[in-house]
């Protein structure tokens, strides 16, 4: 029985975590936020409910050097640099949620370029 006012793509953001935590208890998580204009992304240890690190095309120094922050090229950037933070902070093993956004384009970019850098998933 879902949620009443839930959107689709609410159940499909949830049903999605849901699978992810059930195989990967106690595992830290690579959540993505995908709007119009920008790309933020976080690695969530959810056990203790700390944000250990992230990136974003709203931080000026990534900005800086991009024609457009909705760019394949934006989200190359925003995924090198949140595996560099990531490794930095001793992360080396997340697990990829990807909430109700479709795993091609700019997501498979970042995904692609967090994996070049060195984080496993």
């Amino acid at each position: 029985m879902g949620h009443i006012h839930e959107t689709l793509t609410e159940r499909r953001a949830r049903r999605m975590r849901h699978k992810l935590k059930t195989h990967n208890p106690g595992a830290i998580r690579l959540s993505v936020h995908r709007s119009n204009l920008h790309f933020s992304v976080q690695i969530i240890d959810d056990t203790k409910g700390h944000t250990l690190a992230s990136a974003s095309t709203m931080e000026k120094q990534l900005a800086k050097g991009l024609k457009n922050t909705r760019s394949t090229e934006a989200a190359e950037v925003v995924g090198k640099t949140l595996a560099q933070r990531a490794l930095k902070a001793g992360v080396t093993q997340v697990y990829f949620d990807r909430g109700h956004y479709r795993y091609t384009g700019r997501l498979k970019t970042l995904a692609d370029a967090a994996r070049a850098a060195g984080l496993k998933f």
